[in-house]
């Protein structure tokens, strides 16, 4: 395997005794340290994060509009180590689907959007931060299962130099037809970056509401 499974760090509560778990998958060029920095924005105590590290600061090699089997085998190896994070938090600390949330930036935010696609079931939430669903343009959404309710939200910026705001809104209306709640909001001419905005939306959705008037400030990157 590409990616080692077992190459992940936490924070927040232990997971022996966290009654959540947010699953946070890093950028391009960035680490599991740099995603996991986002953890100290997120509000509810009751969570342990996990961050899982790719080989070389990389899910896989090219865009994620290039044809799938250019990226391979790094993208199953890729979505593999988020199969075998979800069993061992099933498995090993008794974490439901429900307790089990997902966040990604930007290559991160791909892989996390296309593996809960892939795996859908009721997740207690989905944040794809400047992000979409994986393959070139015409790429069959033929995905399986349902999402029942579960609240994704999909965060870029309308001139995203990486992530074109058509594939944002494609992957809105996929996830809007396997049973999502989805919430969309396209940033004018914002960086390719997480903003205030962002995550306060993130701790309303987590908390149970989807209102947001924070300032939109830059944050991440």
């Amino acid at each position: 395997m590409i990616h080692d499974p077992n190459n992940f760090i936490t924070a927040g509560k232990p997971l022996e005794t966290a009654a959540k778990v947010m699953v946070m998958v890093h950028g391009r060029g960035a680490s599991a340290q740099d995603i996991l920095s986002l953890s100290n924005h997120i509000d509810d105590q009751e969570f342990a994060f996990i961050a899982p590290q790719a080989s070389q600061n990389s899910w896989y090699p090219y865009s994620f509009l290039s044809p799938f089997e250019q990226n391979e085998p790094q993208l199953s190896s890729a979505l593999q180590v988020l199969s075998s994070i979800r069993a061992r938090l099933q498995s090993d600390y008794n974490f439901k689907p429900p307790q089990i949330y997902w966040l990604g930036f930007s290559q991160g935010a791909c892989l996390a959007l296309e593996y809960v696609a892939r795996n859908a079931m009721p997740y207690g939430g989905v944040f794809g931060l400047s992000g979409g669903l994986i393959g070139p343009p015409g790429t069959p959404r033929l995905y399986e299962g349902e999402l029942e309710e579960t609240p994704i939200f999909l965060g870029c910026s309308d001139m995203d130099p990486h992530i074109p705001k058509e594939r944002v809104i494609e992957s809105e209306g996929v996830f809007r037809s396997m049973g999502a709640e989805v919430k969309m909001k396209l940033y004018p001419n914002f960086p390719h970056s997480v903003n205030e905005d962002e995550l306060k939306i993130v701790n309303q959705l987590i908390g149970g509401s989807a209102s947001s008037d924070a300032p939109i400030r830059e944050l991440y990157t």
